[in-house]
């Protein structure tokens, strides 16, 4: 029997370090982040004193216990947390929790107007559902979760990749940049699905489907570079070189298999 030897191909050390970043959501680079639980929660630049954070937390808490009282709350009782979002954000614009919470708020919101539509008490159908965040009705409230989501990215984002954040800060990107993939990631979904994904966001209209998947990868990247764990995996399964690395590997295995 002839034996069938296969060349291995050198790699440098730096293609080794791309590739296995590239397959390995655990080799993501949030140890490159450094957290500091001694910093005070959001940076100096953003002008909210001790008294101020004690203050926006006890509202900001006040406002989600409303919610939550509720296994399914109302339209009003969502359009009022929203209206006290509202106002604590025109007296302090640069609170940046406040802007992850009112984007969670009309996600709900979006649910239920859907939901009322549909007839039914709860969102079964993820394509309809999808479609629903997306279509013309909803648009709206889509641009200003996609909104909501940038600033408090701004806001938390420090000013130097090498800079240490805080405890809430990390928490804060983490959750919303990979809340704002997986809307992203959505969008790409309903794009593909046909004509009718055209609402949403004005920005994203013009975008195909691939653009919209790289935007949501490089969002799910940084979520997992804050510590999503999620975000790690969706960041692999969206990056379009890994996506094209598969390929190549696929096809390669396929013709030896055939050979």
């Amino acid at each position: 029997m002839t034996s069938i030897t296969t060349a291995r191909p050198s790699l440098t050390s730096n293609d080794s370090a791309v590739l296995q970043a590239l397959f390995d959501a655990e080799s993501s680079p949030s140890s490159g982040i450094i957290v500091d639980s001694s910093l005070a929660p959001w940076p100096s630049s953003l002008n909210l004193s001790e008294t101020d954070l004690i203050s926006l937390k006890q509202r900001e808490t006040a406002i989600i216990r409303e919610l939550q009282s509720n296994t399914s709350p109302s339209t009003e009782t969502v359009q009022s947390a929203l209206n006290d979002f509202d106002t604590l954000l025109t007296q302090h614009p640069k609170y940046p929790s406040a802007y992850t919470n009112r984007a969670q708020t009309l996600r709900l919101l979006v649910d239920l107007i859907y939901n009322k539509e549909a007839g039914t008490n709860q969102t079964t159908d993820t394509e309809l559902a999808d479609a629903a965040l997306f279509a013309p009705e909803t648009s709206q409230l889509c641009s200003r979760i996609f909104s909501d989501l940038g600033q408090a990215i701004n806001f938390a984002t420090p000013a130097s990749p090498a800079d240490a954040v805080s405890a809430a800060q990390a928490r804060l990107l983490a959750d919303a940049h990979t809340h704002r993939g997986y809307l992203l990631l959505k969008a790409a979904r309903v794009k593909k699905a046909g004509p009718g994904g055209e609402a949403g966001p004005e920005r994203l209209r013009g975008l195909s489907a691939d653009q919209l998947e790289e935007m949501a990868s490089r969002d799910f990247f940084f979520g997992g570079r804050y510590g999503n764990k999620v975000a790690q995996q969706l960041s692999v399964q969206t990056n379009p070189y890994a996506k094209m690395c598969g390929a190549i590997v696929k096809e390669a295995m396929r013709k030896e298999i055939e050979g």
